[in-house]
């Protein structure tokens, strides 16, 4: 074990300095006084009063240390004011620092965002443990608090939530403590150096790093300061030390067991233990007396209501500390959720069920405040869940604030804890130099790890454990491992690092960023540990295409149980400029000296300030726990899945509605629906055959299932899952070959015109450069072949590999004009153009058909050139062109409301939507890249708010987009291109791209992989067909 400093305590000299300046170098040495590890529970002064729930704010035991401290920071360590910790120190001149503040979102210095590397890379050796002087600030806090008399003869204790990186104590002028460990709160007894009934002077120190910032090398902002709340209590000196409880399902899963253990201080006479059930109503009630301060019974619930993350049922357990002569002395309440966690049969079990994860990694990270993050955000974070269909959190990559499992015990949250350890700059693949090996960090690993359990133990929400993240693997984690497992045998364990090899030190097969064929090849092998992906589906900026193909893999294959997306929300943080601008910042964006890894940072399901993406409705459609499929549609029968493993269908409604071309025509309501878990069932709508027989065009049937009744963080009405059959299929080519009327056809120097519109090419380029309807210039740029999109920050991880061609020549690659062909007809015109692309060795042909009611049929053919194989895949076969800003409006029948993409649209259902083309682009991506793309298009329609414009069709489904930004402004590395889209400026014009053919997104990662085979554009044969004409009204 670590060397645990129990040392006598003295007044604060210049050796007692010198040795804390030496202890934070020292990987050995990381508590100095602080109390020991419980279980997190608030005490107050008796049951009556008990909250289950860690709010300190609740109890009168408690005074706040969250308001306005005097704060100053130093350049460095030892660079402090002679005397700072004394009480009689003049710190008129210091500034303030709120409770909970971190420094750099209070004015004192830059945030730094790095992934792998150490923040101090750039100007210091990485060398475990030293860490650098320069830069290494170091904050000193004062603050006098009125501390009540009547806390003479009780136990003081003073909590810091969270200190970056460590925190040295002093009260009164004299040292009371040292921690470190960031993400784990350091409590500390002050009784002895307290004056109830006065002021009494708190000095924290804090240093930006230290030695156990080697093990805290996680892909976040790296701000520095106090992350959590801080206060301070009372306890009688006969109090609970600790109060463990242990809950299971026994009898097949039936009955239910609590084991409590009980540890009390001296004095204590007896405790009392108080089982009630969530209506208040008396189950038990036990009065132990404790032998050397220990106590323990077990409790037999027949028939208790089980928790799971679908249905968290919760008793509450009342503990009360009883003096001899039986008063109370104190008191805590306790969540219980009976269930019973397993791996059984290669499979994750929770209650006897192989659950699936449907899950995500989640940062504690606010964009104003950084670390600090309140119960009110806190719950919303788990309302966005909730209602993304998600079940299960990772805590990455350390433990969150106690407040956070209480909440997910409550609203019913699978929770993977995860110890602060990640040493992930240094050495981590290398068993030979890493610190999961290294001697002098074992003891540090292993602190992590059991003060984390201790702390967390009494959670039901907690599944599972983590023994850290991308630190390598070593004696240092098997160690962690071995006593987790003799600790906890009620609880599987897990190790990231630990799954490719073999290791034992995990309980779960838990990769990251393992690829369909990855996964495949593991499920083969017919394993005996389940697989559940850490971290997968990496869903920065325009992602997450793929994800779909996921998650058949994970309801095909029994022991795939799901995984965690990497990650909630983008962490970005809010800037405000002098002007009141908002502008949300990621790496890099405060200077250019810091060390930085860019928009690495924001890789979220959500944005920062929490609203949607895009992919976030990809997300939910994947996860609903309720699925429909066809059993006899002509009858109006659907077959109705229930996925989930506790609950029924009976607080939903299912709401169906059929459209004719994307028109409503048919609807209905079922109130009711009785479906129990796992099981499907035959549901009839209420539609009849000949009534569907009497509609024309494409038939589509959506149904929705919506809440009866408000259910815990979800409103009444609100839509869990829905689905979307087809009675009869769209023909798009029948649409396409529609003949144009008959008509009269003028040709001169190179304009085609006819009643009330004229098209014109260019003689150079052979392009159409104007397209005119009674007058008004339909376009503001050349309608032109396109083969290249703004890259996404998917595209940029595969262009940065450069294991590829890059895709880039696509946006450079220059037509050559070869033969320019003109020829009237009887009733079109017919214009020919030809072209060599030699960058890329293939040939182009533009083929334009022009009838007398304006519309022009183009038909775009490539041919590529087999013998070159240094040629990119496309990202897009289609055509672009701009139109004056004046045509704002969208109107189109095709997948939507939101954007889409050819492996990301299973959310996106086909119906006629009325859009603008400002809000086509979305704006809520961290850097600005291609956006606001729909497809399987019928038809789609640009037009002013007059609906005077153009229509698009094809003989194929197809794809656009119409926005106010051109390529080259979106796309990284062009001197267009901006870092934000807020400073995006418009031209004044719309850009509008449509293609028949784009790459997919991919998510596998957003450091090389491509998308799925089926989903990319290679170098190859090509024809995109598609008719243009002008409209004047509405559809």
């Amino acid at each position: 074990m670590k060397r645990l400093l129990f040392l006598a305590l003295f007044a604060a000299t210049a050796a007692s300095a010198k040795s804390a300046t030496e202890r934070w170098l020292d990987p050995e040495i990381f508590a100095v006084n602080r109390a020991p590890m419980r279980t997190s529970f608030i005490a107050f002064p008796s049951a009556a009063d008990a909250v289950p729930e860690n709010d300190h704010t609740l109890s009168p035991l408690y005074r706040t240390l969250n308001g306005e401290w005097s704060f100053l920071r130093v350049d460095r360590p030892g660079a402090e004011p002679e005397g700072f910790f004394r009480t009689g120190h003049d710190d008129s001149s210091w500034g303030v620092m709120p409770g909970g503040g971190l420094w750099e979102l209070n004015g004192y210095g830059d945030p730094v965002y790095t992934n792998k590397p150490y923040p101090w890379h750039k100007f210091f050796e990485v060398n475990p443990p030293q860490v650098p002087h320069e830069q290494n600030y170091t904050g000193l806090y004062r603050r006098t608090v009125a501390v009540p008399a009547s806390w003479k003869g009780r136990d003081v204790f003073i909590h810091i939530g969270s200190a970056t990186s460590n925190v040295t104590l002093w009260v009164n002028g004299r040292e009371a403590g040292y921690s470190e460990d960031s993400k784990l709160e350091a409590e500390f007894d002050i009784t002895r150096f307290l004056k109830p009934g006065g002021d009494n002077l708190i000095v924290l120190r804090v240093n930006r790093w230290c030695d156990g910032s080697y093990l805290e090398d996680q892909d976040f902002w790296r701000l520095s300061g106090i992350g959590r709340d801080c206060y301070l209590y009372a306890r009688d000196k006969r109090h609970l030390a600790d109060v463990r409880l242990t809950p299971d399902l026994v009898n097949d899963y039936r009955d239910g067991t609590l084991r409590a253990e009980v540890t009390a201080t001296p004095g204590v006479g007896s405790v009392r233990l108080t089982l009630r059930d969530d209506g208040g109503r008396t189950l038990d009630t036990r009065t132990l007396t404790p032998f050397r301060n220990n106590a323990g019974t077990t409790f037999e619930v027949a028939a208790p209501k089980p928790w799971s993350a679908e249905a968290p049922n919760l008793y509450t357990l009342t503990a009360e500390a009883l003096a001899v002569d039986g008063s109370v002395t104190e008191a805590a309440a306790f969540r219980v959720g009976f269930r019973k966690v397993e791996i059984r049969g290669g499979q994750l079990l929770v209650n006897g069920k192989p659950i699936l994860i449907k899950g995500v990694n989640r940062h504690e990270m606010e964009p104003n405040t950084g670390y600090y993050v309140t119960r009110e955000e806190m719950v919303r974070d788990i309302r966005e869940m909730k209602r993304l269909n998600m079940n299960a959190v990772r805590t990455c990559h350390y433990p969150d604030t106690p407040l956070w499992y209480d909440l997910c015990d409550e609203y019913g949250l699978y929770v993977v804890d995860e110890a602060n350890v990640e040493s992930h700059g240094w050495h981590y693949r290398d068993k030979s130099k890493n610190l999961a090996g290294n001697p002098s960090f074992a003891a540090a690993h292993l602190d992590r790890n059991r003060r984390m359990v201790l702390r967390d133990y009494n959670h039901p929400s907690i599944i599972v454990w983590s023994t850290g993240n991308e630190a390598g693997n070593g004696p240092n984690f098997e160690r962690c491992y071995d006593w987790i497992k003799s600790f906890d045998p009620s609880r599987p364990v897990q190790y990231e690092q630990a799954s490719y090899h073999g290791d034992y030190n995990t309980d779960i097969v838990c990769p990251m960023y393992w690829s369909y064929e990855q996964c495949g090849k593991y499920l083969a092998g017919n394993p005996a540990k389940p697989l559940i992906q850490c971290e997968y589906a990496h869903a920065m900026g325009n992602s997450l295409g793929g994800f779909r193909e996921y998650w058949e893999m994970i309801r095909r294959e029994p022991k795939y149980q799901g995984g965690f997306i990497w990650d909630f929300a983008d962490q970005a943080l809010a800037w405000r400029s002098p002007e009141g601008k908002l502008v949300y910042r990621y790496g890099g964006d405060y200077n250019a000296a810091d060390a930085s890894d860019s928009t690495f940072c924001c890789n979220g399901v959500l944005a920062a300030d929490r609203t949607w993406h895009p992919h976030a409705y990809e997300v939910k459609h994947q996860h609903r726990p309720i699925h429909t499929s066809a059993l006899d549609l002509e009858k109006g029968v659907v077959n109705v899945c229930n996925e989930n493993f506790f609950t029924d269908l009976s607080p939903y409604r299912l709401r169906w509605e059929i459209t004719s071309d994307g028109r409503p025509v048919l609807s209905g309501v079922i109130e009711r629906l009785d479906v129990a878990p796992q099981a499907t069932a035959a549901v009839t709508l209420g539609y009849k055959p000949e009534q569907v027989y009497a509609l024309g065009g494409e038939l589509l049937l959506t149904v929705r299932y919506q809440l009866r009744e408000r259910q815990g963080l979800l409103d009444a009405l609100y839509e869990v899952a829905a689905d979307q059959l087809t009675l009869r299929g769209d023909d798009p080519a029948a649409r396409f070959a529609a003949t144009a009327p008959a008509g009269t056809l003028r040709v001169a120097d190179k304009t085609v015109s006819g009643e009330g519109f004229s098209v014109s090419f260019d003689p150079a380029s052979g392009f159409i450069r104007s397209y005119r309807l009674h007058s008004v210039e339909l376009l503001a740029g050349p309608l032109r072949p396109n083969f290249y999109r703004a890259a996404t920050d998917n595209d940029l991880g595969v262009r940065q590999t450069g294991k590829y061609p890059d895709s880039r020549m696509w946006a450079t690659a220059g037509l050559r004009p070869v033969d320019f062909v003109l020829t009237k007809g009887v009733d079109e015109v017919k214009a020919v153009a030809d072209y060599t692309i030699p960058a890329v060795g293939a040939k182009l042909t533009l083929t334009y058909t022009i009838a007398a009611d304006g519309s022009v049929r183009v038909c775009e053919t490539m041919t590529a050139d087999p013998a070159r194989k240094d040629v990119a895949g496309l990202m897009r076969f289609g055509m672009a062109f701009e139109t004056p800003g004046m045509f704002d409006a969208v109107e189109y029948y095709g997948r939507g409301p939101m954007e889409n993409y050819p492996d990301r649209f299973s959310a996106a259902f086909v119906g006629r939507y009325a859009q603008r083309v400002a809000d086509q682009f979305h704006m809520k991506y961290a850097s600005p890249q291609e956006s606001g793309t729909r497809g399987g298009l019928r038809w789609w329609r640009l037009t002013d708010a007059s609906g005077f414009g153009v229509e698009i069709c094809s003989d194929g489904h197809f794809s656009a987009s119409a926005i106010p930004y051109s390529i080259p402004q979106l796309d990284n590395g062009t001197t267009e291109y901006v870092r934000h889209p807020g400073d995006l400026v418009s031209d004044g014009r719309t850009h509008v791209n449509i293609e028949g053919f784009q790459s997919g997104l991919g998510c596998v990662n957003s450091w090389g992989r491509l998308p799925l085979p089926e989903y990319r554009m290679p170098y190859k044969d090509y024809e995109f067909r598609f008719l243009l004409k002008p409209v004047t009204g509405g559809r």
